[in-house]
């Protein structure tokens, strides 16, 4: 042991006048190798919220746009008109891929007793409401002998690189208007 004990003050003597440990050469680029994975799924993770929220945010437009596209319409909605209005979904979204777009509109007839059901509906990529079947509205826009029109918008966002942890991720949101005229039918 005391052998030991002595040759430690010469073997640290040795190491500390040795170059390498004086030289600081390469400690940016050893920081710099820590830090990379950190900043790269940084950039990454924004880039994918970054682009959810404007998604989310399109989807938003076209529920509020559709609404208010058939609102608008006199007092009947022609095949055509509604061709037309939901094709508008498409020019909204623009520039995102449209192919996992579901888009509904429907009058909401409220009858005077506050009843509310579906009185015509027509969809892209979905399934239309039954006509006659009871929706339940928020109170404040039940408004009895009215109608209200509904969209309903809903869009399938996969991540391009978040995709394994999160899967598809479905964004959605609806809107109600009254139509600016007392009530709008619909005809074939």
């Amino acid at each position: 042991m005391i052998k030991l004990n002595r040759m430690m003050p010469s073997f640290a003597r040795q190491v500390g006048d040795c170059c390498l440990v004086r030289d600081v050469r390469g400690v940016s680029a050893v920081e710099f190798a820590l830090v990379l994975p950190l900043m790269v799924g940084l950039y990454l993770g924004l880039t994918e919220i970054s682009q959810a929220i404007a998604i989310d945010r399109k989807v938003t437009l076209t529920a509020r746009a559709l609404s208010d596209l058939a609102s608008q319409a006199p007092s009947t909605i022609s095949n055509a008109d509604m061709t037309n209005i939901l094709s508008a979904s498409t020019s909204v979204m623009a520039p995102y891929v449209t192919t996992t777009l579901t888009v509904t509109v429907s009058a909401i007839n409220i009858d005077s007793t506050g009843k509310a059901t579906i009185g015509w509906s027509d969809t892209r990529g979905g399934t239309a409401r039954s006509v006659g079947s009871s929706i339940t509205i928020p109170s404040a826009l039940a408004t009895p002998s009215s109608q209200l029109i509904l969209s309903e918008v809903s869009y399938g966002y996969k991540p391009a690189i978040g995709y394994t942890i999160t899967g598809t991720l479905t964004m959605a949101d609806k809107m109600y208007m009254t139509p600016r005229v007392n009530k709008i039918t619909r005809t074939s």
